[in-house]
């Protein structure tokens, strides 16, 4: 696999109000720990949405993976033109910090929202320029946005081959507790 694409929930599907939310470092980590197989079989580009949630939390850890591996790219293909400018200061601020990390950035329709064709054109685009896709979805916990994409992706994956990848709460949760467990092992460390 070449390109990647990684999406999932928005911010508010997932009830994330704050960066600060602990959460986004288990979900970032879960997309980590798929990328990094794939990064060295070979992996050349990420590519997201730009959406507020999971795609920018992915635009962070591949930021961060890129140290580890510099010939990793990352691109945001949005549905318009400056999505974020509709966005609260502080999520507009975040998108922003991102983009010097960012190698590719650029907009399916160069003009302002106009309608949901955007979004499916976009996604069309995303879908034909990426080999597989690592989604941040889970039915069982019911629906959500990613739904659709979901239902794209493996519309493509039994035409032509188009991995999948998925990310479920279960699996954030696992690092969740991991992490919780090693927390409570500090106190009885020995220096």
């Amino acid at each position: 696999m070449k390109n990647v694409l990684i999406t999932g929930y928005r911010a508010h599907e997932l009830n994330i109000f704050s960066q600060k939310h602990k959460g986004i470092a288990y979900i970032q980590q879960a997309i980590v720990g798929k990328l990094r197989p794939l990064v060295e079989e070979g992996l050349e580009w990420v590519i997201t949405p730009g959406q507020y949630g999971v795609d920018l939390w992915a635009c962070e850890a591949v930021i961060a993976l890129k140290r580890q591996y510099p010939k990793l790219k990352l691109s945001i293909i949005t549905a318009y033109a400056s999505p974020e400018e509709g966005w609260k200061e502080d999520k507009k601020t975040y998108y922003q910090s991102l983009l010097p990390g960012v190698d590719y950035c650029a907009s399916v329709s160069k003009g302002p929202y106009e309608g949901a064709w955007q979004f499916t054109a976009r996604d069309e685009l995303l879908l034909r320029k990426t080999d597989g896709i690592i989604l941040v979805y889970d039915e069982e916990a019911g629906e959500g946005s990613p739904r659709f994409m979901k239902e794209k992706a493996m519309k493509k994956m039994q035409a032509d081959g188009y991995q999948y990848i998925s990310i479920t709460s279960d699996d954030i949760q696992s690092i969740a507790d991991e992490a919780s467990y090693r927390e409570m092992d500090e106190p009885f460390r020995e220096e």
